[in-house]
């Protein structure tokens, strides 16, 4: 039996959140962006791990800050978006919808998820069951929408309806805490939600977070996943019927005034 991939999280900056995935088997070992150096390198030094790879999600600057630091101590090869242009620095490869990419025996499938941003992308670890979710999916909400209209985004999000509930789901940032008391306040009644809400409390006070999450605690208690119900419908004052596109859009017009 194959051993289980490697994980390991970490705060950069303020609320970014640093992901190394290794492949046991090989000693591959990739970063998912590089919001600041140091962090990076200090999980590597406690881990011993190799950095071999760095994956990028997306071009904004608290996302690749730290890469031309770590690739001049690790010699990481750098994948980021084709349509990220130039902006990511020091890059080795571009990848687009439909590409593969291999660290080590670990495969993951490159979707092109806009709407945060143009050029961004999600890094599916199918065999491993993780998906790497940049600014894209958070627990228990969803990027801004910044390049695109608020559609875009909604047919990204749509993306990660087939995944299987044990996914493992990293996101981009901790906005845990903000983003469960703007979930309670459009779906209030959610058990699910209330339990979620209590336990990302308890993991501020002792210093965690709760990132991964899964597909299926996202299914139960995120609300941009969950338009397409009636108590979503109505907490922006549309009826039973409307159509969830139009839910989402308006959840997350809320969402950027609350």
């Amino acid at each position: 039996m194959a051993a289980e991939t490697e994980i390991r999280t970490f705060l950069c900056r303020s609320d970014n959140i640093g992901v190394l995935i290794r492949d046991p088997a090989t000693g591959a070992c990739a970063a998912i962006d590089v919001p600041e150096a140091g962090p990076v390198l200090k999980a590597l030094d406690e881990t011993g791990w190799r950095l071999t790879d760095i994956l990028v999600t997306h071009r904004h600057g608290d996302h690749i800050e730290g890469i031309p630091a770590v690739k001049r101590a690790t010699g990481a090869r750098v994948v980021a978006p084709a349509k990220a242009g130039g902006a990511v620095p020091d890059v080795d490869e571009t990848v687009r919808e439909g590409d593969t990419v291999r660290v080590g025996g670990l495969r993951a499938q490159v979707w092109e998820t806009p709407g945060h941003c143009a050029d961004h992308v999600t890094y599916w670890f199918d065999e491993a069951r993780i998906v790497c979710s940049g600014d894209t999916l958070f627990t228990l909400g969803c990027g801004r929408v910044m390049e695109s209209p608020p559609e875009t985004l909604w047919r990204s999000l749509r993306r990660f309806e087939p995944l299987p509930d044990e996914t493992r789901v990293f996101s981009g940032h901790d906005y845990v805490l903000s983003n469960a008391r703007f979930a309670l306040a459009a779906d209030p009644e959610n058990c699910d939600l209330m339990a979620r809400k209590e336990e990302a409390q308890r993991a501020k006070a002792e210093e965690r977070f709760l990132i991964p999450t899964t597909m299926g605690a996202e299914r139960a208690t995120n609300p941009f996943l969950r338009s397409n119900l009636p108590v979503l419908a109505k907490s922006v004052e549309l009826g039973a019927g409307t159509d969830p596109e139009a839910v989402f859009v308006a959840l997350r017009a809320w969402k950027d005034r609350f």
